[in-house]
């Protein structure tokens, strides 16, 4: 007895393992978790195909049944007033046992036909609204995997996109910037050097015009004295 308990708990503990692992397949592929689901819903319906098929079938004979002893009873209360309007008394006995009979027959069969019909049409329910969930479930597999692919691809595209890096680029772009900004400080001191050499040079010049001024002015004044000089003697 032992034995038995062990094995039954190694057969449970196997089951959970193999749950267990078949819900972490699913979540990982959960069109295998779908395609489960609805073959599973489809066997059922199977079931309750074949369970419905037998409830009507039962439906129909019951109703058959119920039609013949209608009109096994009819037929019955025909003879059994014929015998009456011929005063046929102990063939009108026989005919009143077999009416009583055929009339309790008549209202068992009615009563089950009533509970053959009740069970057929919950039956039936039952099977279209299992039909309805598999087309459902169906619509529902189409409409989740659909959404599943593309939050994969958008995954995807997001991890390409942190996977690349633009320091390469940045640092070019620098570099470029870098270099222009000494081109146009080379220009400016280019003009600044330019500006210094033509002050310098206007420096001069004023310089050398004062020279000549001062030198023009020494002549004048040399040649004025030198004239009163002459004049004087």
């Amino acid at each position: 007895m032992a034995s038995v308990g062990f094995w039954n708990r190694m057969g449970n503990l196997w089951k959970g393992f193999v749950s267990l692992w078949i819900s972490d397949v699913e979540k990982k592929h959960p069109e295998i978790a779908y395609e489960n689901a609805i073959n599973s819903m489809v066997e059922k319906y199977s079931k309750l195909k074949r369970a419905t098929g037998a409830i009507i079938r039962r439906r129909e004979d019951v109703n058959e049944r119920l039609q013949k002893a209608s009109t096994a009873l009819q037929r019955v209360e025909q003879d059994l007033n014929t015998a009456v309007a011929t005063d046929q008394r102990e063939l009108g006995l026989i005919l009143l046992q077999k009416k009583n009979t055929l009339t309790a027959e008549v209202a068992e069969l009615s009563g089950e036909l009533q509970s053959a019909v009740k069970d057929a049409d919950s039956a039936k329910s039952s099977l279209l609204q299992v039909q309805s969930e598999i087309k459902k479930l169906k619509a529902e597999r189409e409409r989740m995997l659909a959404k599943m692919a593309s939050a994969e691809v958008r995954l995807r595209i997001q991890e390409q996109l942190d996977g690349l890096s633009v320091d390469g680029e940045v640092k070019a772009l620098d570099n470029v910037r870098s270099h222009i900004k000494d081109t146009i400080a080379q220009a400016n001191l280019g003009d600044e050097l330019g500006e210094s050499d033509l002050d310098q040079q206007l420096q001069k010049l004023r310089q050398k015009s004062g020279q000549v001024s001062a030198n023009s002015e020494w002549e004048r004044l040399r040649t004025a004295a030198a004239a009163n000089a002459q004049k004087t003697m």
